[in-house]
């Protein structure tokens, strides 16, 4: 959102905007993607294809002739049909310092790794995943208490910042190309990757609690059951939740819930 705002608030033309399809929510109540919501906001087209490649959308970007097309976070490889399309090619805006961390969970996988860095990239697409010729990057330091949320509205703005930055002098940037032999790869989150268990070190719980906000949420075995740990700290050798939350249950302080246990 953050980017489309930027976009829009820069006076680009923005023909038309794709997200994912409405989906059954809470409840099962249909819940809007919020980019969509954005995108009506401002009075913007927009098209909720199951499939970008499918061919009535590939034939409907054709129509459009655009200069540029940006892509930020969509959840769906860009297919060759459509990365040829914009005279300019196809920007992305990528929430790590590329090639470290290239794939869907690049934050996350930031403060899971330990990195005391991170950032964003605006790369020029190819056909292979987060490979192409970097135009622009930008650093901060991950705070040592950041969790994956704080962490993803920052760099949602950094990255909006320098995406219209990169823009205005495109004309003038010449892409790098990576330094494919450093490339680390950062997968999709699993609820498995929450679990946290007694043979993991303070510093890794600490890691993985920051890490998985929201989802898939770390979680932690005690005398009651398995309890979400929505934040902690380390003492010393030990990992120390302060708050949690039962299933079911609304969140509560540790010592509430768990008592010395």
């Amino acid at each position: 959102m953050p980017s489309l705002r930027a976009l829009y608030d820069a006076g680009h033309d923005v023909v038309l905007v794709i997200t994912q399809p409405d989906r059954p929510g809470n409840r099962g109540r249909v819940t809007l993607p919020p980019i969509k919501v954005a995108a009506q906001e401002l009075g913007l087209p927009v098209h909720q294809p199951e499939k970008i490649r499918d061919p009535e959308v590939v034939e409907r970007l054709r129509d459009l002739n655009p200069d540029i097309m940006v892509v930020v976070a969509y959840g769906q490889i860009i297919p060759p049909s459509v990365l040829s399309i914009p005279s300019l090619g196809v920007v992305n805006v990528h929430a790590s310092l590329l090639p470290r961390h290239r794939g869907a969970a690049p934050i996350a996988r930031a403060i899971l790794a330990g990195d005391r860095e991170t950032g964003v990239t605006i790369m020029r697409m190819d056909e292979q995943l987060d490979h192409g010729p970097i135009l622009a990057t930008r650093s901060t330091p991950i705070g040592e208490r950041e969790d994956s949320v704080a962490l993803t509205a920052r760099l949602a703005e950094m990255g909006a910042e320098l995406l219209v930055e990169t823009l205005d002098r495109l004309d003038d940037i010449t892409g790098v190309e990576q330094n494919h032999a450093k490339a680390t790869l950062a997968p999709r989150l699993s609820r498995e990757d929450g679990e946290l268990g007694p043979d993991m070190d303070a510093n890794e719980m600490d890691r993985r609690v920051r890490a998985l906000q929201p989802w898939p949420g770390a979680t932690l075995p005690t005398p009651r059951g398995r309890v979400k740990v929505l934040s902690g700290h380390v003492q010393g050798e030990r990992y120390v939740p302060d708050v949690v939350q039962l299933p079911g249950k609304k969140p509560a302080p540790a010592k509430q819930v768990l008592g010395d246990a």
